[in-house]
């Protein structure tokens, strides 16, 4: 899971903090800020991206309307974690934590708790992965939730993207494996290139939003400031 950075609540007219007065007026700002994809599954989304609330609106009426409070989520991850609300500590959430140290993912296209947390956090890693469904495979029956068949897809591509790099192993290649890159699944693509530290650092700069803290200079992961990982 990618972790990202918001900032701070887009200005006015005025150079005032904005006041939305229904959250979707917010989607635009959250898109310019973070990219066109979920923050839990990584899936770009082209229309239709949720403004979604970390805190359930039916629950937190109070902060329905609050920057500090909205994510985007695809339909998937929104309707799967819908109005539940576990308490903020024990999840770990893309805009707060460090969630690429927290997850693993895999040729099957099944995301799972990293392998070397402690007990305690690997918990937490599994409850975060059940909030959104990402460990759900495809439902036969309907296919509505193709999460995990994407997954697997986009593994596929970026394992081709490699086999391409280590071909030819040029800068208008790098340039084209980002381009490639840009249509989702950002934690796949860190995941396939662990080794090449060049192509680590061009996904973390790449990608709207990509919270630079959380990665030293050579592109590998570090706690977040403040974060729970």
């Amino acid at each position: 899971m990618r972790p990202v950075d918001k900032g701070e609540p887009p200005l006015d007219d005025q150079a005032r903090p904005k006041k939305y007065t229904r959250y979707v007026n917010a989607r635009r700002d959250l898109i310019t800020r973070l990219g066109p994809y979920c923050s839990y599954c990584e899936m770009k989304i082209d229309s239709n991206l949720d403004v979604e609330h970390i805190r359930p609106k039916t629950t937190y009426p109070e902060l329905e309307l609050e920057w500090d409070n909205f994510l985007l989520a695809c339909r998937n991850c929104n309707s799967t974690k819908g109005d539940k609300s576990p308490a903020v500590t024990d999840i770990f959430w893309p805009h707060a934590d460090n969630t690429y140290r927290a997850f693993e993912y895999g040729e099957e296209g099944v995301v799972k708790a990293a392998h070397d947390l402690p007990p305690a956090l690997k918990k937490k890693a599994e409850r975060s992965i059940s909030l959104t469904g990402l460990d759900k495979t495809l439902d036969m029956e309907n296919a509505s939730d193709r999460r995990w068949l994407a997954r697997r897809d986009a593994w596929g591509r970026a394992k081709e993207a490699l086999n391409w790099l280590r071909e030819c192993d040029c800068e208008p290649m790098r340039k084209m494996i980002i381009s490639a890159a840009e249509g989702g699944y950002w934690s796949i693509w860190m995941t396939v290139f662990a080794q090449d530290e060049d192509m680590r650092r061009r996904f973390i700069h790449a990608w709207r939003g990509t919270a630079k803290n959380c990665f030293d200079e050579q592109g590998g992961p570090v706690p977040r400031p403040n974060g729970q990982l």
